[in-house]
């Protein structure tokens, strides 16, 4: 278990690093038909090219600042200069459990979203765009006919793992229905990886940016995203702006802090923010829950918006999660016990060992029963490591320590582990069965399967169900299909939606019952709209935002022009308006009414 210790290691370290300057590295936004001469620009300046997408260009210019950056790009063709926002993976490793090498096993969120009760429908041409560490063609547990990705020179070949974050996430997602292993939420669905991390588990907003086109361009409906850092970006976010717009799904991963903070690209109002429950319908300790306020603008201008698509708006499961490794990496413990299975987590010493059993009550002492038997032990008044050597000494083959408090117990025996017998531990819930075992079986070993937890382990979770739904109502778009997954979530922590669950546990099985008897509108009924027709544009100059709104077809000598829902102005029916904005931040969505009714256009978004 001492490698295990090591990646918490590895990955904490990764995560510290989230929090530092994007290595003088930054997004240049600039029309394609122009963009030769802005990357020859740049290279002149000293810039060092790392991404080439669709109408930018990331590139790190050594020593100088953001402000350093925008003074030498001077240039009529740039849009706008950005910082480089890192981003990193979302997951904490712990003590891998089962043997699912032996037969086809069910994680416990198939059965808390309902995966299990509805069909996966494989023609339905459903695809979900994997962002992350890659997936590792080791694991067999994929319908690999399906599956394509895209390379990187950066981070190598997307079927070679960088790391086995991205192989447990795509399990989660589509792992096969094949008798072996375990089983994904939507059951063999196509995938497209994207590798934008390897082993040093952290990317940027520009790799995300290039990757929501690739997901694209491979035809995906949906993409999953176990990842964020801190810092909006705004080419990430038109990235998946478009995307959305398109009729796509974006769904990512609220952040494993467990504070308040905002993580994108989850927080963006395109992308569905989601949270982690564990399997008693709790909410993880670990799950961030920002805010749905925010303030914008300042001054007179500024005021406080409610929207529930920049916090988590729902959850699924994401403690002790069971997915695919690439082949090797996981280990595994089985625990036997008169014949009949239980769960068990590897604390330290591999190994496979049968033998009768002797209860060592908390093995305080050596017990001279114990020779030639496997110890059942339980835990109390001495370290785990004592425990193990006690049985050691006194002739035991292996140990079993069982919990004492509810649930599974995990732990190892210390870096100054000096014991060789296998040892796992045991949950509470089975002692009665395990202190009166007469023979039972330890297995310690490699395995292609494991667990993880993390909001990481809940968005694919989510994005699973969500291509699973899709598949049984294919001519939805993707926010509809969100839409459904919310309006039928089970509602859990305060009464409604709330800042931790959301709309509460996605619930599947609900929803398509929901879309059968609504259809893909869900029965709500949308505001009449009569002949108005809205178009915006937007432009900056002398440091100020302008979104300039084109109307026709109203009616009325006065108009309501509507921003982000609240009524912004009444104005003359001329046809124009402009919303000048001091310092635009994100999505700003906009209708116009005639005046004192609900005759309105369609709603017209933009973001800065």
């Amino acid at each position: 278990m001492k490698a295990v210790n090591k990646t918490l290691v590895a990955l904490s370290i990764g995560l510290s690093f989230a929090s530092q300057a994007a290595d003088d590295r930054y997004v240049i936004q600039v029309d394609n038909a122009h963009k030769g001469v802005v990357k020859a620009l740049a290279k002149k300046l000293g810039g060092d090219l790392k991404v080439d997408g669709n109408g930018f260009i990331a590139a790190t210019f050594a020593g100088k600042d953001l402000n350093s950056v925008k003074g030498l790009l001077n240039n009529p063709h740039i849009k706008l200069v950005e910082s480089d926002q890192r981003r990193v993976l979302f997951a904490a490793y712990n003590d891998d459990a089962g043997d699912p090498s032996q037969a086809q096993l069910t994680p416990y969120a198939v059965y808390q979203s309902q995966a299990n009760q509805l069909s996966f429908n494989s023609n339905a041409g459903t695809k979900v765009c994997v962002i992350d560490s890659g997936l590792d063609r080791s694991n067999q547990d994929f319908n690999w006919g399906g599956i394509t990705g895209s390379n990187d020179s950066g981070t190598g070949n997307w079927d070679e793992h960088g790391g086995p974050h991205g192989t447990h996430v795509a399990g989660t997602v589509g792992a096969a229905n094949n008798n072996v292993g375990v089983v994904g939420m939507a059951p063999g669905v196509d995938m497209h990886i994207v590798k934008v991390f390897n082993a040093s588990g952290w990317g940027y907003s520009s790799d995300l940016a290039h990757a929501a086109d690739q997901c694209s361009t491979a035809g995906a409906n949906i993409i999953t995203m176990s990842l964020g850092g801190g810092g909006a970006n705004n080419t990430e976010e038109n990235a998946f702006n478009n995307f959305t717009d398109a009729g796509g799904l974006v769904v990512a991963a609220a952040g494993n802090d467990g504070n308040n903070v905002r993580s994108y690209p989850a927080g963006y109002s395109s992308v569905m923010m989601v949270g982690a429950n564990d399997a008693d319908n709790n909410i993880a300790s670990f799950s961030q829950f920002p805010s749905c306020t925010t303030i914008r603008g300042r001054g007179r201008n500024r005021e406080e918006i409610t929207d529930e698509t920049i916090c988590v708006e729902i959850t699924a499961g994401g403690v002790d999660t069971l997915s695919t490794y690439p082949a090797g990496l996981a280990t595994s413990a089985s625990l036997t016990a008169d014949s009949k299975g239980f769960a068990a987590s590897a604390m330290e010493n591999s190994g496979k060992i049968t033998g009768d059993a002797y209860f060592m009550d908390t093995a305080e002492v050596t017990n001279g029963g114990a020779n030639g038997k496997i110890c059942v032990i339980d835990r109390g008044n001495i370290s785990f490591h004592d425990k193990v050597q006690n049985c050691e000494d006194s002739g035991g083959l292996g140990a079993v320590i069982i919990n004492n408090e509810p649930g599974m117990l995990y732990g190892t025996l210390g870096d100054t582990n000096q014991t060789a017998i296998p040892a796992v531990g045991a949950a509470l819930e089975d002692r009665d069965a395990l202190i009166n075992a007469q023979q039972m079986s330890i297995n310690i070993g490699t395995s292609d399967y494991g667990y993880m937890s993390g909001t990481s382990m809940a968005t694919p979770a989510v994005s699973g169900v969500a291509a699973l739904l899709w598949s049984n109502h294919s001519g939805c778009t993707g926010t509809e299909i969100r839409d459904a997954l919310k309006a039928t979530a089970q509602d859990r922590g305060t009464s409604g939606h709330d800042e931790k669950f959301g709309y509460g546990i996605a619930k599947v099985a609900d929803a398509n019952t929901y879309l059968k008897a609504n259809g893909c509108s869900g029965g709500v009924t949308p505001p009449p709209s009569g002949d108005i027709s809205l178009s915006t544009s937007t432009s900056y100059s002398k440091g100020k935002y302008r979104v300039e709104l084109s109307w026709s077809g109203a009616s009325s000598d006065n108009v309501d022009i509507f921003r982000n829902g609240q009524l912004k102005t009444t104005t003359n029916n001329d046809g124009s308006y402009t919303d000048v904005i001091k310092r635009a931040s994100g999505t700003y969505t906009y209708s116009v009414c005639d005046s004192g009714t609900d005759n309105c256009s369609d709603d017209k978004s933009v973001s800065f």
